[in-house]
């Protein structure tokens, strides 16, 4: 099925000539370059990237065929081995342009095997007889020999993410040399051996590159090792083993991916998935470290997915004999001519195109049964926000089995990593405010990965819309509800008050009002201000909501001037009169917002009341029972004395 093909090869390819039409084609995985190289008088060469910047067309002398070609970082020099002693050098800097040098390998008899630019002025020789480690220096068109190891090499394997070259030696190869290489230094790292597979005497395996390839992982730097077993043997499937390869300490064995198949494979890492392609069923599977199987060891690994091909490529007709009615050509998916490099990289030198494989993550969907399995995995991708979402939603509308127990694992895993993000901002703050401290190491605000799915996110995208659907029990949409608050407290997050909201209008629709009784007496629904006014309109539906808001108000002690407000609207004067001086605010109200509120009751004994306790007021806090103006209650006083005359006016005491 067409949805279910969850790789991909990118839309916009790298496009190059293809081996036809030219003498070879070579790729810099540093620079992620492709280089065309024609020969014949002069030699050609077309380098293309991953963008516009990265692509450049320029002539050399043809001086023997190239056998190895590639740019420093930045596009700054060229290096060119013809020979099996010697690089040639280019300058691209504009400072120096057109310059050359030439360097030989210094250990005698040695051949070089080939080349890695660790800076736009470094590089690695390595050659069967050891690693030598240069600084070019154009300007004097020579190079500096940094550093140099001597050992025997079969064949090497550079990852340029992180500077490590691994050297194959002994006779088998299988005993690895790591170095690393950073501003100008080479480190030697513990060597470490490939476990082989056992085979029939006097039969002998050697390690080869085809069954090695090394990159980074959720962050580890691993050696992966693509395990072809005997036929003899009571398991002939083949696997892959994963060695971490730590900065420091020793190269560890940690996990093992089984294939359940023999035949030829090749390795890809995606968005940190292993995937494994398997070229004679035309079908990858992938593999994901960080989801543990429970019914295998901790560290042997099954297919996260059932294995599926990538999905169909058609390749646009171009040139002059192209028109434009002609439909694209489909690509070969698996060719026996495709190269596979890492980490995401796929050439097909025979076709002229350099892809980048991506993994699809809808189609995932429905291959992943175990809704908690599925977040674990979709939580740990790199564009999962609105994947997780619309399986939060399809989870909610009915189309899954599992209940609320399935419900309550998804939200408790979003929420763990939704926790998990607030501490590290939290933590990034207070460093922040405190300043930096002697000897730690500047702090780097936390990244907000999509797999970070907030209350917004989920009440926008998935709980406001489910809370109005028409064919769903009215129960179990509170009970989702109520399970996606309670996650929220469990790892301790302040619930949003529109939450809540979503829960108080569910139980006042279907008159669930003893249980919305319950939710606020026993704190279910945490005390808010806008919970307090949603309670206050509700008071016509449901008249004990008034009283309820009022209380929650009080428990809220920061909300003593909306109190107010709310009593003075409901034209409860004194009740708001005695509540303000039970809090002990009283000397600073405004008398006239009371005397307003009093004069609309049209309850003269009322307003003579407030009128009388504010001259009080005025009496102890000034020593005169009169009005000042800024207080604006002339119109008041006016009042006052046409109902009341001015003998009822407080007069002042004379001592």
């Amino acid at each position: 099925m067409s949805e279910e093909h969850y790789l991909e090869l990118c839309e916009n390819p790298v496009q190059f000539e293809n081996a036809s039409s030219v003498n070879n084609v070579f790729f810099d995985e540093a620079n992620k370059q492709v280089f065309a190289v024609r020969s014949g008088g002069a030699t050609g060469v077309v380098v293309k990237g991953p963008d516009d910047k990265n692509s450049v067309a320029f002539r050399m002398d043809d001086k023997g065929e190239v056998k190895c070609i590639k740019f420093s970082i930045g596009n700054k020099i060229l290096a060119v081995q013809r020979t099996p002693k010697s690089v040639d050098f280019i300058s691209f800097i504009p400072d120096y342009p057109h310059l050359e040098c030439s360097q030989e390998c210094k250990m005698k008899n040695a051949s070089i095997l080939g080349f890695c630019w660790t800076n736009w002025n470094e590089i690695i020789f390595i050659t069967d007889q050891g690693i030598e480690f240069y600084q070019v220096l154009l300007d004097k068109r020579s190079l500096k020999l940094l550093k140099s190891q001597s050992v025997n090499v079969n064949w090497y394997m550079y990852c340029p993410e992180t500077a490590v070259i691994l050297l194959s030696t002994t006779t088998q190869g299988n005993v690895l040399q790591p170095f690393a290489f950073k501003s100008g230094t080479m480190s030697k790292m513990p060597k470490f051996e490939i476990e082989l597979p056992v085979v029939p005497k006097p039969a002998k395996l050697n390690l080869t590159e085809r069954d090695i390839a090394v990159a980074t992982i959720y962050g580890q730097l691993y050696v992966m090792y693509l395990k072809h077993h005997s036929r003899t043997t009571d398991s002939p499937c083949a696997e892959v083993v994963l060695y971490q390869l730590p900065r420091e300490g020793s190269c560890k064995k940690t996990n093992v991916l089984k294939l359940n198949t023999t035949g030829k494979f090749a390795l890809n890492v995606v968005d940190n998935l292993v995937v494994v392609h398997h070229q004679s069923s035309q079908t990858s599977i992938i593999f994901d470290i960080k989801l543990r199987e429970p019914d295998c060891a901790f560290n042997v690994h099954q297919p996260v997915l059932p294995g599926r091909s990538i999905h169909p490529y058609r390749i646009p007709l171009t040139g002059p004999a192209a028109v434009a009615t002609q439909p694209p050509v489909p690509c070969e998916l698996y060719s026996s001519s495709w190269s596979v490099f890492q980490p995401d990289i796929i050439i097909s030198a025979s076709q002229g195109y350099l892809w980048y494989l991506q993994v699809k993550l809808p189609p995932t969907v429905n291959l992943l049964q175990d809704k908690g399995k599925l977040m674990d995995f979709l939580l740990r991708r790199r564009d999962c926000k609105m994947v997780i979402l619309s399986v939060c939603a399809q989870m909610l509308n009915g189309g899954d089995k599992g209940g609320l127990p399935v419900v309550a694992t998804v939200f408790d895993k979003l929420n763990q990593v939704y926790k998990e993000y607030l501490e590290a901002e939290q933590t990034y703050t207070v460093a922040m405010e405190s300043g930096p401290s002697r000897g730690s190491a500047a702090r780097d605000r936390p990244v907000r990965t999509q797999a970070v799915i907030d209350q917004s996110d989920m009440y926008t995208h998935v709980l406001s819309s489910f809370s109005e659907k028409k064919d769903t029990s009215h129960k179990f949409i509170i009970a989702v509800l109520m399970e996606y608050i309670r996650s929220l407290n469990q790892v301790q997050i302040t619930v949003q008050h529109y939450l809540y909201e979503l829960v108080i209008k569910m139980l006042v629709q279907h008159n669930l009002f003893y249980m919305l009784h319950q939710f606020l007496q026993y704190h279910v629904l945490s005390d808010s201000k806008p919970l307090a006014c949603l309670l206050l309109s509700l008071e016509s539906t449901y008249p004990p909501a008034h009283q309820l808001s009022l209380d929650m108000l009080k428990r809220l002690s920061t909300a003593n001037d909306e109190i107010v407000e709310v009593l003075l609207s409901r034209q409860q004067v004194l009740g708001a009169l005695r509540f303000i001086r039970s809090v002990g605010g009283h000397d600073n109200i405004s008398a006239r917002k009371f005397l307003d509120a009093a004069r609309q009751t049209a309850d003269q004994m009322l307003f003579y009341t407030i009128f009388r306790f504010f001259e009080q007021r005025n009496l102890r806090l000034r020593g005169s029972p009169s009005f000042n103006p800024g207080e604006h209650c002339e119109e008041h006083v006016v009042y006052f004395k046409q109902v009341f005359g001015d003998q009822a006016l407080m007069k002042q005491v004379t001592v």
